[in-house]
């Protein structure tokens, strides 16, 4: 086995080296790889000098996206490392015990959670809160629990976290050939029609405007593209009808086949069913709807939260056997879900889609 080594100082970078791929670093890409032995080295920095072949795995130029593979000999150049590493920010008092009530599943190499609604996966402008610092708690040593993916800070549900960096990188691997099979539950404005579908579109990074108290914000978030534009990435959902109350919303069960940024919100706004709660794509105030067609107006009182949730997760365990976690629904899912009086008993015809 082959030990991690510690994130490098900038004198540690001052010159030419050659360092070894550990076995936990196994499949991590090369800038992941940098940035974890150089926290403050900058992406653009190190962009440029792979660009100009400074960077070499086993004696062959490498871009930034290369996998690595334990054993690997990576030529390091002198680095521009322009600030000290900032202090790891220690755990706060209750989030093992936090992380422990949101515990699905566990074993010595994985832990799912189901993520509650209003907590980000990862840090921020403006998180000071979230899964990925909380996990610094669980930490042991140099090893600590990695994200196997993210979810959006107002979904709810099951999320993915491997106990080391090797295992990380199996997770990841199987996320990355689509052997993971995910399960998403939604309510969404109107009866979409067909019952079952399939939404198969290119999406791009776009611009939106956010109303809130203070008046409208400009925020990020997906459109429909044109196959060829600038940054446009091919996303694929399979989507069936659970239960509906026509003509005002339906529960919609959601399998991504492909895991683009925001894709079942923008998928859900492009066919003209945005997700209820939701205040990126399709949103329009509840008085607005009840003037322009009464019928199709929400109740009143109904918490306007995204109503999105990860429900299940099925993948192979690397291993052995079959990791298969189920996530209830949050708490102002469970309300809606009673007051039009949904059962989620009811069996879930997404499980008949196609995988590919």
């Amino acid at each position: 086995m082959t030990a991690s080594p510690k994130p490098q100082t900038p004198a540690a970078a001052s010159g030419v080296s050659t360092a070894v791929v550990a076995e936990d670093e196994a499949g991590m890409r090369i800038d992941r790889w940098f940035k974890r032995r150089y926290p403050t080295l900058a992406l653009s920095h190190l962009a440029k000098i792979c660009r100009k072949g400074e960077v070499r795995v086993d004696g062959k130029r490498v871009e930034t996206s290369t996998r690595l593979e334990e054993g690997q000999k990576v030529r390091v150049p002198p680095l521009r490392i322009e600030a000290p590493a900032p202090a790891v920010r220690p755990a706060r008092p209750g989030d093992a015990q936090a992380l422990q009530a949101m515990t699905l599943f566990e074993d010595k190499d994985v832990l799912v959670l189901n993520k509650p609604y209003g907590l980000a996966t990862q840090g921020g402008s403006g998180q000071t809160r979230h899964i990925d610092g909380m996990l610094e708690s669980l930490a042991k040593g140099d090893t600590r629990p990695v994200l196997v993916h993210r979810l959006d800070r107002d979904t709810s549900g099951v999320l993915l976290v491997a106990k080391n960096r090797r295992m990380a990188a199996e997770l990841g691997e199987i996320f990355r050939s689509r052997q993971a099979k995910k399960i998403y539950w939604a309510l969404v404005e109107g009866v979409p029609k067909p019952a079952q579908g399939r939404i198969s579109l290119y999406l791009a990074k776009g611009a939106g405007m956010e109303k809130s108290r203070g008046g409208a914000r400009e925020l990020e978030k997906m459109r429909v593209a044109k196959h060829g534009e600038s940054d446009a990435q091919h996303s694929l959902t399979y989507y069936a009808i659970v239960d509906k109350v026509a003509p005002r919303c339906a529960w919609l069960s959601m399998k991504p086949l492909t895991g683009r940024t925001h894709q079942l919100r923008a998928h859900a706004e492009a066919i003209g069913h945005p997700i209820f709660g939701d205040p990126k794509y399709g949103h329009r105030p509840d008085d607005e709807v009840r003037r322009r067609d009464p019928l199709r107006a929400m109740p009143e009182g109904l918490e306007r939260k995204l109503h999105l949730l990860a429900r299940r997760l099925i993948l192979p365990h690397p291993k052995g056997g079959v990791i298969d976690v189920t996530a209830p629904l949050p708490d102002h899912m469970e309300k809606s879900w009673e007051l039009f009086g949904f059962d989620v008993k009811r069996p879930d015809p997404i499980e008949d889609a196609p995988d590919a």
